[in-house]
């Protein structure tokens, strides 16, 4: 059976793998310090599907008074196709609603082939455009 919880500092190198097989590290971010700004915050946190003791899944969500944020949401690739995302997405999205965030969003990079599943889920693509700015 399948558990879905929040993540732990323990749990650190098993999700950080999940990240890294399902290709969601890039060079210029530390997966380690992503993994702990999420723990060091009330505004975030991280889900970790379970199954066996072992981590197979991870959705880092945050809420930053105006909108939910999920990222780093992955699967071990040998456990895809049986709603494991779905599950951690659901946790997202009521650890948020939980806030009182009207409304969730999810970063997706370009070429990645999880839009379809997202859109099977219910997700609607939007029209925004991201920019960004490097604080360090």
């Amino acid at each position: 059976m399948t558990i879905t919880r929040a993540a732990t500092a323990a749990d650190r190198d098993a999700v950080i793998a999940i990240w890294e097989i399902c290709a969601l590290t890039r060079p210029w971010n530390d997966p380690a310090a992503d993994f702990q700004r999420a723990l060091d915050h009330d505004a975030s946190t991280i889900f970790v599907a379970e199954r066996s003791a072992e981590i197979i899944g991870t959705a880092m969500t945050g809420f930053d008074g105006h909108r939910g944020w999920i990222y780093y949401l992955g699967v071990a690739p040998n456990r895809q196709g049986q709603g494991i995302a779905r599950r951690l997405l659901d946790a997202a999205c009521e650890w948020l609603r939980l806030r009182g965030c009207p409304k969730v969003e999810l970063m997706l990079r370009d070429g990645n082939p999880a839009s379809g599943l997202y859109e099977h889920l219910g997700w609607e693509p939007q029209d925004v455009r991201v920019f960004a700015r490097w604080l360090t």
